[in-house]
This record gives C-alpha cells, sequence and structure tokens, in this order.
C-alpha cells in the first residue's frame, strides 16, 4: 500500500512524494521533504537567534546611553536567555499536544511582536521585561527543532541534519549582528535592534511558508495532571549520558556567550579603540562554527562521538588562550578557534542528546535547552563581574577552568562511534 501527499516548492510548482505505508521513516537526504524541513529551521534559526544576541555587540553603545555597566548591559542578553530557559519545557508539553510547526509558528509570532517593540522601551527596566518576554517566546524554537528534525528526518541522516541545523544557527546569529553594528553606528542602538525585528520578522514568515506537514508526529495529552508532566521528565532526569549532556549544554554555552558578551568592550577600549561595525564584524567568527557544526559528524563516524566532543571542547580552551595576547591579529584567531570548537562540541551534543531520548524527545531536546540557555544567562551575566574588577586574562582563566570541567564531565559519556538510535 502506499500513500501520496503533495509538497508546493517555490518556482518548481508541486512536487508528489510518494511514501510507503506503515510506520514513518523520514525524509531521506536529497528528497523535497528534507530540503524543505531544512529550509524552514534555517528561517527559524534566523527568526530565532538573530533576535536573540542581536544586542550582543552593542552593549558598549547601551552601556554608555543608558549610563550603565558592562555587566548591566550584559542583561539585555541574560534577561532574553533566561526567558528561553524557564519556558522550553513548558513549549515542549504545548507541542506534544498541538504539533511541532503549529507550536513554533506561535512562538516565532510572538518574538516577533516583542521584539519590534524593544526598541520603543524608554527605560532599561523595561527594556529588560521585553526582553524576557522575547526570550520566553523565543523558547519554542529551540525547544522543538530537534525533535521536530528527528521526528521528520530519516535515522541515518539525523546527525547530519542536525549538524545543518546548528550551521543555520550560526548564520542566524551572525546575520542580526552584522546587521546591527553598521546600522547603529549611522543611527542608534535602538534603530539596530528595530532592523534585526524586522528581518526576523520575514524569517517568520520563510519558516510558515516552507515547513511540511509533519508525519512523525503523534499528538499527546498530558495525563495525570502535574504528576504526568513530572512523569515524562523522570527518565531524562535519570540517565546518566543525559546529565553529562546537559552539564556540557550548561557549561561550554555559558563560556561561549561569555566571552563575546565582554570582548567588544575589550577591543572598544584603549589601546584598540574599534567603532561598534567593527565589534559587530568579530561575529563573523560565527562562520568557523557554521564549519565546524558540519564536519563534527565526518568525524564522530571515525573516531566517536565523545572523542570529537573533548577534542572540541580542546580547541575552545587553545583559543582562549590565544586571545590573552595582545595584537588583535592573535585575537581574532584566537576568537575562531575558540568558536569552531563550540559549535563542534555543541553540534555533537545537542544531536546526541535528541537521538538518546527515545521517550519523551521532546523533553530530552527542552532540558538540554534549559540547560544551555541557563548557562547563558547565569555564566554570562554572572562572569562580568569578574571581567570588571580583574579584566581579560582572569575572565579568560575562569573561563578555561568551566571548560576543563565540561571535560570531565564529557568522560562520563559512552564510546559511541555513531549518533545512537
Amino acid at each position: 500500500m502506499y500513500w501520496t501527499h503533495a509538497l508546493a516548492w517555490p518556482y518548481r510548482g508541486i512536487v508528489t512524494e510518494t511514501i510507503t505505508a506503515g510506520p514513518w521513516t523520514g525524509h531521506l537526504h536529497g528528497s523535497v521533504g528534507y530540503r524543505r524541513v531544512l529550509a524552514a529551521l534555517a528561517c527559524a534559526g534566523v527568526a530565532t537567534f538573530a533576535q536573540l544576541y542581536s544586542v550582543q555587540g552593542l552593549l558598549p553603545l547601551m552601556a554608555r546611553d543608558l549610563q550603565i555597566t558592562a555587566t548591566q548591559a550584559s542583561l539585555s542578553v541574560s534577561a532574553a536567555t533566561m526567558g528561553l530557559a524557564v519556558t522550553v519545557l513548558p513549549w515542549s508539553f504545548a507541542a506534544d499536544r498541538f504539533g511541532r510547526v503549529r507550536t513554533m509558528g506561535a512562538a516565532i509570532l510572538l518574538a516577533t511582536v516583542f521584539g519590534l517593540l524593544v526598541p520603543a522601551a524608554p527605560t532599561f527596566g523595561v527594556l529588560v521585561v521585553l526582553r524576557t518576554l522575547e526570550g520566553a517566546a523565543l523558547g519554542g524554537i529551540p525547544a522543538l527543532a530537534l525533535a521536530y528534525l528527528n521526528e521528520e528526518i530519516s535515522r541515518k541522516h539525523a546527525a547530519a541534519a542536525a549538524g545543518a541545523y546548528v550551521a543555520g544557527t550560526t548564520i542566524g546569529g551572525l546575520s542580526g549582528r552584522l546587521i546591527a553594528g553598521p546600522v547603529a553606528d549611522a543611527f542608534d542602538w535602538r534603530i539596530a535592534t528595530l532592523a534585526v525585528s524586522v528581518l526576523a520578522a520575514g524569517a517568520a514568515i520563510g519558516f510558515l511558508s516552507l515547513a511540511p506537514q509533519p508525519h512523525g508526529f503523534r499528538p499527546s495529552a498530558m495525563p495525570g495532571g502535574f504528576g504526568g508532566v513530572l512523569a515524562r521528565l523522570v527518565p531524562q532526569l535519570r540517565s546518566r549520558s543525559l546529565l553529562a549532556l546537559y552539564a556540557q549544554a550548561f557549561l561550554l554555552m555559558g563560556t561561549f556567550v561569555t566571552v563575546y558578551n565582554y570582548l567588544g568592550f575589550r577591543l572598544e577600549a584603549s589601546p584598540y579603540l574599534l567603532p561598534a561595525t567593527a565589534v559587530g564584524l568579530l561575529f563573523l567568527a560565527y562562520l568557523a562554527g557554521t564549519v565546524s557544526s558540519r564536519a563534527v559528524a565526518t568525524l564522530a563516524a571515525r573516531w566517536g562521538l565523545r572523542t570529537v566532543l573533548l577534542g572540541s571542547i580542546t580547541l575552545m580552551v587553545a583559543g582562549l588562550a590565544v586571545t590573552l595576547a595582545s595584537p588583535l591579529v592573535l585575537i581574532l584567531a584566537g576568537l575562531l578557534v575558540f568558536t569552531a570548537g563550540f559549535f563542534g562540541a555543541h553540534s555533537i551534543a545537542s544531536g546526541w542528546t535528541g537521538a538518546m531520548g527515545v521517550t519523551g524527545r521532546a523533553q530530552a531536546a527542552a532540558l538540554y535547552n534549559l540547560s544551555y540557555y541557563a548557562g547563558s544567562s547565569i555564566v554570562g551575566w554572572s562572569a562580568g563581574f569578574v571581567f570588571q574588577a580583574f579584566g581579560w586574562a582572569a575572565l579568560a582563566g575562569v573561563l578555561a577552568v568551566l571548560a576543563g570541567v565540561s571535560a570531565a564531565v564529557a568522560l562520563a559519556l559512552p564510546r559511541a562511534t555513531a549518533t545512537p538510535r
């Protein structure tokens, strides 16, 4: 038996894909459905990460304009990521009931509305509240993207697809920062954030237009009330391997965001005196992450997931060490190595989490994202006190210790040679 469905693909008319009846096995690499899933998630990545981190390159400008410290300014990033962290689980349960695509679409639209309000914030306090609400809405994207991908893409191609998705998120984060810097120099940081929100609105429309009809999703209610919710979480929290992956998310993302939060302050000051546009160009280092997040899938197939994860963490520490040098070219080189290492580690850890979460997959992915953005919020904000009091060298030292702890925890993971299914 066979059943068919029609997929509308822009400029290619209607393509009919024939699928064998029975359990859904996922879109194969190269198929129209595969391309549409990745294209839709790329748009979701732009809508999410362009907005979430657009202010990161503007922190020195915001600090001067609003007369606040570097650590206070970083709250505009941490508030959004904390809002995201605390809502990933609620979004995951909503998606179990209403569907991944429908829930992600609602999240993107809500985030875009709040993002368009941020530039009009009359005070820093109001700005922090709006950024928190924006992050809370954005929580519906990373919480569900990998669960959606694992349900709709063939298992044998899921690891590569996860790498492609993570690579796409780097483009999203990069686009927001690259737009914000030049616009801020030409106008101010408020107009810059407005420009990024308009970009995100366009990406949201792209997601809603491209996401194919889901076939791997089966709606489920939450029987038993709060007890039923806990029942979904308990298996994820009892898994030693999943807990180790959640620790990777917290420690490595905290380290990563901290570097990008405060490096701009270092380079804006003497002797570098870089303008906002030049600080925004620092985020071109994300392209190293675009490459590494795709490359690690191939490396992991040969050397094993844990080995590649540990190698990626080592790259992060090596890059941090190079940023201690004074010449600007060496600082930039260190940032490239550090960024490549982070995105390699994140690609391995996030894909591994989605594969391990056989039951409650959305919740497994949501707990990973909760840890990921909690690290971004807590470490990204609190490490600012080290930077303000002792400078960049002390900050890099603290971050290297956190990466070392992450590597030690990673030793609890199994020696998998490929993403377990």
